[in-house]
């Protein structure tokens, strides 16, 4: 069992004894992206940003969380979505996950959920391309009369050059990257070629095991997280948490996510830098 350090034990027991919302029937079955290569045909698709949200399906009558959580929408929020399932995040703003996290975790409805909305990305039952699909979704964009639904906006780029330009511009206002999909794409679940994904930054996920112990300006608190990737390798980081994050940092067994530059000989991220606390449903 692994022992928890004294400053952060009452912290990590709330979270412990914090009840979950039911799951729903089954985890839905998501297109997930693969990462972006120079070689790739910009011209044969569309373009759009990476918003930082939370991930969801709306699936004819409730949306559920990619961990097959069903969301406790108010019903003001949901009502004349349409009765066909959609891809999409729920998304406040740039920069505002954690926000976005906290509203749709809790487990009845509340008025919080006035500052998100849905934004849509694919069909996911729809049996034809993906630009077919886009028609599709502009078309329920423009009947559909509510203000929580909406659609990603998607475009066309002509080369490698226009694409890490709009990728720069998006970085710089705190955007989180580009998506890519094939025009002629079907959706499949699993990782696909047809789903692409651009940043500036590679980043990945890793499960929270311990602490360190801070020094000097962080004595008192922690000075860096012990963490095991999806690899199984083990390391430290202790890079990119504010001075809150260091006196209540993230739970033992929670996932983080974190940048990093590269790999060691003995393949340990290089220089490896906290982002978040993926502590999505």
């Amino acid at each position: 069992m692994i022992q928890l350090i004294y400053p952060y034990s009452a912290f990590f027991v709330s979270i412990l004894l914090a009840s979950s919302p039911a799951l729903a029937i089954e985890k839905p079955k998501l297109m997930l992206a693969r990462t972006f290569q120079p070689s790739v045909v910009i011209t044969d698709y569309w373009v759009s940003e990476k918003l930082d949200g939370v991930r969801a399906r709306w699936n004819g009558h409730q949306l559920i969380s990619r961990g097959g959580i069903a969301l406790a929408a108010p019903n003001w929020f949901i009502d004349g979505f349409p009765d066909m399932p959609l891809d999409g995040e729920l998304w406040m703003a740039r920069g505002e996950y954690q926000q976005t996290v906290s509203i749709i975790k809790k487990q009845k409805p509340h008025s919080g959920w006035k500052k998100i909305k849905f934004m849509i990305f694919d069909l996911p039952d729809h049996q034809g391309s993906f630009s077919n699909r886009l028609a599709v979704m502009r078309n329920i964009d423009e009947q559909i009369q509510t203000p929580y639904l909406s659609i990603i906006p998607q475009y066309q780029l002509s080369t490698n050059e226009e694409l890490m330009h709009h990728l720069k511009i998006i970085t710089n206002k705190g955007g989180e990257g580009i998506m890519l999909h094939h025009k002629t794409g079907i959706y499949r679940s699993g990782r696909s070629n047809d789903l692409l994904k651009l940043k500036l930054f590679t980043d990945a996920e890793a499960s929270v095991i311990g602490y360190r112990a801070g020094k000097g300006q962080f004595a008192g608190k922690m000075g860096a997280i012990k963490v095991r990737s999806s690899t199984g390798k083990i390391f430290f980081i202790g890079s990119g948490f504010s001075h809150k994050d260091r006196e209540r940092p993230p739970a033992i067994g929670s996932t983080i996510s974190f940048r990093y530059q590269g790999f060691t000989d003995s393949g340990i991220p290089r220089f490896a830098v906290f982002i978040r606390v993926r502590n999505e449903p």
